[in-house]
């Protein structure tokens, strides 16, 4: 299937989805902020890049898209439209799993959160973050 949009336009488009600071960690890291727990964002001293990092305790958290994490994805493959789309999102997905086991390797603890508990549960999402990042 054929891409509605142009090239520029496709372009155009994607170039406005965010990698970091997107909406709901923004939101996280606000209400986080609130309780006051310090965290470090974006933690570029390990693998992953965590989304919070606390680096002394050796704690890694990771807000993940759905879409771009596949979530659920045995089941939202088959209406993906393009076989670029399946490749990167299994790529996304191999990562991830490299990232987190390399990292709990290195004595690291981590959560992974999905965009999805975020929007439904939120305060029980917050509520792990802390007793994880508190402890």
């Amino acid at each position: 299937m054929a891409d509605v949009f142009s090239k520029e336009k496709r372009s155009e488009i994607m170039s406005k989805i965010r990698g970091k600071n997107t909406k709901i960690e923004l939101i996280v890291f606000r209400d986080l902020r609130k309780r006051g727990v310090y965290f470090q964002k974006h933690y570029k001293g390990v693998v992953g890049k965590p989304d919070i990092a606390l680096p002394r305790k050796k704690i890694a958290i990771f807000i993940d898209g759905d879409f771009w994490h596949g979530y659920n994805y045995a089941k939202t493959k088959k209406r993906l439209p393009k076989v670029y789309w399946r490749a990167k999102i299994e790529a996304n997905i191999t990562r991830d799993v490299k990232n987190r086991r390399k990292l709990q390797r290195m004595g690291w603890k981590v959560l992974r959160v999905w965009e999805h508990n975020l929007a439904r549960q939120f305060d029980k999402s917050i509520q792990q973050i802390v007793d994880l990042l508190v402890r």
